[in-house]
């Protein structure tokens, strides 16, 4: 049991860099940002994004997990930081050398020939996400959470700060008179300066770990290297497969939407838009992977710790991730409040986009054996049939269903690689995972929206109805789990109190 509390208060502690900082994004820059651009300019950005997400997995190579696996082992240990280092910053030399060279055919690839400027602006934001990857996952693995939330909280504030100091603070300085700023701020780069700010808060954070680089001694080794690298090879696939699955419906809307591409990268910021509020559960997902990655590699071998805990954790993953999709979908009229009225119309992708999140956090809790028995390559097999699932379903979907298609796609996907990751893993490992209990948390919850959905159809049509009906059926969810887990639940607080 206490380890089990040491995960969930690390959870908690990643989820407060992740969850806070997202939902400082959501509800300052969401709503800022889709009022002060139009439905296409907001897809660009989006747009935009998806690329760097593609990128930063090949500029890292999963090169942190790795270091993660080697780090914890004694023999290894002393060499991982500095191998992993070296490994980094000269691929990374390499890497943004290319890009650089082909910009211009990249642009024109991607659309944006007319502003060549956003993907230099984001090769400098790969490259310095990059050389902090493993300094980062370092303090992850030193049982630093505090600090690595801070530093994360302080990018996402200095990133927020010189947005609104380009696109609020310069604008109206200029037109108070101090036409010097013109030398910074253009009318028609209003765009960039979101990509602008993403750079500079990047680089601010990339000073404290300079000294990472100024230490680094001569302890590259090259034995070391090679096998971090056969043991991340599966997991760059994995991890490709994983941006593929998330991220891919952008572009393929944007180009397989059934309008033209500006009427297409529209609906990609509407898709986008609802998207956000679907982070809150992605997130919550992202806090648990970056708490279990390394707990598990620090913790498998010690007194107290067993197979069932695998399933304990699943267990409670479920329960909550259960708990966030039902109460965002309940009370869905104010949270889409957040976000400008011409974006609202994508909210009904909601539920897949949800539910996709939460299979996904339970694909990290099914196929954390396999990282930690060097099994990594099952884990890139279930990854790449989840990619093909997705790009399949995308180019079916889209061209007839719009914006919904990537939704669905996503959904389809994770939940193919978590029933995967629980079947293989049973032929390989004696996991025990309390199926039956998720399953009951799982459907009571669709039902429950279900519920939502249906009953104000014979209220009249208005939005105090809605919220209503929302808040009554989600509150009994919660009765219902505390009647079905009060046992456990009164146990845990007498154990928290010991």
């Amino acid at each position: 049991m206490s380890l089990l509390k040491k995960l969930a208060g690390e959870t908690a502690i990643y989820g407060l860099s992740s969850i806070l900082g997202r939902l400082l994004n959501y509800v300052l820059l969401t709503p800022y940002l889709t009022r002060v651009f139009s439905t296409e300019s907001y897809g660009i950005i989006s747009d935009v994004y998806v690329y760097v997400a593609l990128l930063m997995v090949i500029f890292t190579y999963r090169m942190e997990t790795a270091f993660f696996r080697y780090a914890s082992r004694s023999e290894t240990k002393d060499n991982t930081f500095e191998t992993a280092m070296v490994m980094l910053l000269g691929s990374t030399l390499i890497l943004v050398s290319i890009l650089t060279y082909f910009v211009p055919q990249l642009a024109s690839l991607t659309s944006y020939q007319s502003n060549p400027e956003y993907l230099y602006i984001f090769i400098g934001v790969l490259a310095l996400d990059t050389l902090v990857a493993i300094p980062f996952a370092r303090l992850r693995l030193h049982n630093r959470p505090w600090r690595f939330a801070g530093l994360k909280m302080l990018n996402i504030l200095i990133n927020i700060g010189f947005l609104f100091f380009f696109l609020e603070v310069c604008p109206y300085l200029i037109n108070k008179g101090f036409h010097s700023l013109t030398a910074i701020y253009k009318e028609e780069f209003r765009i960039g300066y979101v990509f602008l700010a993403n750079l500079l808060a990047s680089l601010i954070i990339f000073i404290p770990f300079l000294t990472a680089f100024k230490n680094l001694k001569t302890g590259f080794d090259k034995l070391l290297a090679g096998k971090m690298i056969r043991y991340a090879a599966p997991l760059v696939i994995s991890a490709m497969a994983a941006i593929i699955n998330q991220f891919i419906g952008t572009p393929m809307l944007k180009y397989l939407g059934p309008g033209t591409i500006s009427q297409n990268l529209s609906d990609v910021g509407i898709f986008n838009a609802a998207a956000k509020i679907a982070v809150l559960m992605g997130l919550f997902a992202q806090a648990f992977n970056f708490a279990a990655e390394p707990f598990f590699f620090r913790n498998s071998q010690k007194d107290g710790f067993n197979e069932q805990m695998y399933g304990q954790v699943a267990r409670a993953f479920t329960l909550v991730g259960s708990i966030v999709f039902l109460g965002i979908l309940s009370f869905m009229d104010l949270i889409g409040l957040f976000i400008g009225p011409d974006f609202r119309g994508g909210l009904y992708i909601l539920p897949f986009l949800l539910m996709a999140s939460l299979f996904l956090g339970l694909f990290y809790s099914f196929s954390m054996w396999f990282k930690q028995k060097d099994m990594t390559y099952i884990v890139g097999r279930i990854s790449f049939g989840g990619t093909i699932i997705t790009i399949s379903l995308n180019i079916v979907l889209i061209p007839r269903f719009g914006m919904i298609g990537p939704a669905i796609a996503a959904f389809a996907c994770y939940f193919f690689m978590t029933a995967a990751a629980y079947i293989e893993g049973k032929k390989h490992f004696p996991m025990t995972f309390p199926i039956e209990k998720m399953l009951i948390y799982l459907g009571v919850a669709v039902l429950g929206y279900v519920a939502i959905t249906l009953i104000p159809a014979f209220l009249p049509d208005e939005v105090i109805y809605r919220i209503l009906v929302g808040g009554i059926i989600f509150s009994l969810y919660l009765l219902f789990l505390f009647i079905l887990e009060r046992k456990e639940l009164l146990e845990w607080i007498k154990q928290t109190r010991n």
